[in-house]
């Protein structure tokens, strides 16, 4: 399926978030505003076969209504998430005519969840029991989720079976991808990083200075048992995963779910995969090692993935920012990689020519449950989400003019 807009409507804390997407698209806003809730619906609205098929393979059932599927799918206690059942017993919503039956003071009131994909409404009967022969067994997206920490225990991978009911689809199916590209692709491997067949020179010098410090990441065997472990040298003492620094612990899950979106041998994608979802990539890390991850972002532009991200942090805008203003100034592409300090080989300017070329989106979910196209950037914008890029660039604009006002009234009193 190739979807160009999703729209949900009454999900949860999502009161309409409609979404046109690009190559790149991000989304930002405070916590609990849907962010999460919607980018896992964008992976069900791609993967419903595949995920039906995960979720029976692993032995997992539910009953018809989207509020148990959705406590499968979505983690225990999410079911409440959609509200009405009509579309579960197979009845089409008209959310429209359910819109001019709500109560005139704007309230909900009985008005049912609702989703539309590429402008048409969708039955939610589809998701919850897709017809057998609908169903597509490969996945499309590719989903690392912001708990990816979970998904090392013991500093080894975790099986699908080996989360609670609590835990969400993406981050059990994130978990299991990890276990399998170990086990099958890595099991003759002990040397993890740096590894010169994954991932540019480039990529890897600076990951090796802002993420590592200069240790590498190897498998390590404690008794009968594999682990994941850090050294300075092959031969030094291993260093074991909890002993890492937080950004090392929330990284490593990041970089395996990026080595299994980009594989050896000259090969651009991984299998049928087009989509790229990564949920706060910039969790625990330093700025400048969430310059080297956007870095890899523009990468998986280049192999030609669709990728979507969710953040708090402005330096992702930042990077859109420059992307749009390069693109709409005709200016040299290999000034986007100066934003980034790497190094102006061939391989990185073939990468950089390419993605100055794609389309990019911002959207703003506001704690009132509504989105907004910030996608301009424009900081001399009237509309303060725009301005203040979704509430990221807020703080520090409002610490500049702060210190301004201070310094400029000290200088006068002198």
């Amino acid at each position: 399926m190739n979807i160009e807009t999703l729209k949900l409507e009454r999900v949860g804390q999502i009161a309409c978030a409609d979404v046109t997407f690009g190559d790149l698209t991000v989304l930002v806003g405070p916590q609990a505003t849907g962010k999460s809730v919607f980018l896992q619906f964008l992976k069900l609205a791609l993967d419903t076969g595949y995920v039906h098929d995960q979720l029976r393979k692993h032995g997992i059932e539910w009953s018809r209504t989207p509020a148990d599927f959705l406590d499968v799918y979505l983690g225990e206690g999410m079911g409440g998430v959609w509200k009405g059942d009509g579309a579960a017993n197979g009845i089409a919503v008209n959310a429209a005519k359910e819109e001019a039956a709500a109560p005139p003071d704007g309230k909900e009131g009985k008005a049912p969840s609702a989703i539309a994909v590429n402008g048409q409404q969708a039955d939610m009967a589809h998701f919850v029991r897709p017809h057998r022969r609908a169903r597509a067994r490969k996945a499309l997206a590719f989903y690392i989720p912001a708990q990816r920490v979970l998904s090392l225990a013991n500093g080894w991978p975790r099986p699908f079976q080996g989360f609670a009911s609590e835990d969400p689809f993406s981050v059990r199916d994130f978990s299991e991808t990890f276990r399998l590209l170990m086990e099958q692709e890595f099991n003759r491997s002990e040397d993890l990083f740096p590894k010169t067949n994954r991932l540019k020179r480039e990529y890897r010098d600076l990951l090796s200075r802002h993420v590592f410090g200069g240790f590498g990441l190897h498998v390590d065997r404690h008794g009968a048992q594999k682990r994941l472990v850090l050294k300075q040298q092959p031969s030094s003492k291993a260093i074991p995963f909890m002993a890492w620094s937080a950004g090392q612990r929330e990284f490593v899950p990041l970089l395996m779910g990026l080595y299994w979106l980009m594989p050896g041998a000259k090969t651009p994608r991984r299998g049928d995969i087009r989509w790229v979802v990564i949920e706060e990539m910039e969790m625990g890390l330093h700025p400048c090692a969430i310059s080297v991850v956007l870095l890899l972002v523009l990468e998986l532009l280049w192999r030609g993935y669709r990728v979507c991200l969710s953040t708090h942090s402005p330096h992702v805008l930042d990077v859109v920012w420059a992307l749009r203003v390069i693109k709409e100034r005709g200016a040299d592409p290999n000034r986007l990689l100066e934003v980034f300090d790497v190094r102006k080989t061939d391989p990185m300017k073939d990468v950089a020519s390419a993605v100055i070329k794609k389309s990019a989106k911002v959207y703003y979910f506001d704690p009132n449950g509504q989105t907004q196209d910030i996608s301009n950037l424009d900081p001399g914008s009237q509309d303060a989400q725009e301005a203040g890029w979704g509430g990221l660039s807020g703080f520090s604009g409002r610490v500049a003019d702060i210190v301004a006002d201070v310094v400029n009234a000290s200088a006068q009193q002198q």
